[in-house]
């Protein structure tokens, strides 16, 4: 297909062809894009969703790349980033607005900057608005589902729907976002008061435990498994004489072994095998099951 031809002169924000997707993930893994389109504000997302819904091109969404293992052969069709292209913060009182391309961390340090509290444990998950919505992300006992009061989100074709928290189903790295497969937009928050003092104390104490617990400055997807009922992943894994287990440029953390890294130029395939192994020997010698948290995308 002749991609440049169809979106030639169209204004959905920057257009790039065969673009490698490497430089969209953190763990610096992916291959090409036929087309990935960085829109800049919500009528050029509507827009585009809608254009490429009547053209029957297929539509992929990322953001910060944060929980991704894209495939080697890459994506076809188009690929939609939502990242520093489409962020935006407003607040009103306790009530803060964002964009779903707003990285979190940008998102709690404005909400800090303006005496409100709320967002400190979440702040330091390595992604948007958006993705951590769509997954109810948490950590340190804090949910996206403790602070967000609606959100608004958009299907494929382009149409506009609005969700309270309620109406959202948040659960365990779950939202309605997945179950309709729908694309978040923006998402309100409502935070409470607090002193400059007390918030930047907050966000400094989680902010230190991540760095000193966390190879924050490693490539990484973030946590590779999901929490396992009755245990947790980065325990299995130590238990199991895994931490700094090694194939080629594919690691378990000596950090922290919930963090799988890529030390050079780990493939994908390479990725995907080496977690695999990491679940199956956690499997035979403690016989839980490790679940992949990290969303595998591309053409196998």
């Amino acid at each position: 297909m002749d991609y440049k031809s169809i979106y030639e002169a169209k204004r959905f924000g920057e257009i790039l062809f065969d673009e490698p997707l490497k430089d969209y993930t953190t763990w610096g893994i992916g291959g090409p894009a036929d087309v990935l389109i960085k829109p800049s504000n919500e009528e050029e997302l509507k827009n585009l969703l809608k254009f490429n819904y009547e053209n029957e091109i297929k539509t992929t969404v990322i953001g910060l790349g944060s929980n991704l293992l894209i495939t080697d052969k890459g994506i076809r069709g188009c690929v939609l980033v939502l990242a520093d292209n489409y962020d935006g913060i407003s607040i009103d009182g306790t009530t803060m607005t964002v964009l779903a391309g707003t990285s979190l961390n940008k998102a709690a340090t404005t909400s800090i900057a303006n005496h409100l509290t709320g967002m400190e444990e979440i702040s330091g998950i390595p992604g948007t608005v958006g993705g951590a919505v769509a997954m109810n992300a948490g950590a340190y006992g804090g949910e996206i589902k403790d602070v967000c009061v609606s959100v608004k989100a958009f299907d494929f074709a382009g149409n506009e729907y609005n969700f309270t928290n309620e109406e959202m189903n948040f659960s365990y790295r779950h939202s309605k976002i997945f179950e309709q497969d729908l694309i978040v937009s923006s998402a309100v928050f409502e935070l409470s008061p607090d002193s400059l003092d007390e918030a930047l104390n907050k966000y400094e104490d989680y902010t230190n435990r991540r760095e000193t617990k966390q190879p924050l400055d490693k490539k990484s997807a973030g946590s590779t498994f999901k929490r396992p009922e009755g245990s947790y992943a980065s325990k299995l894994i130590d238990e199991c004489g895994l931490r700094g287990y090694r194939i080629g440029d594919c690691q378990v953390s000596e950090k922290h072994c919930g963090f799988i890294i890529n030390r050079g130029n780990a493939t994908s395939a390479e990725m995907l095998a080496f977690i695999e192994e990491v679940a199956k020997i956690v499997y035979d010698k403690t016989g839980f099951t490790l679940e992949r948290e990290v969303k595998l995308i591309g053409e196998l």
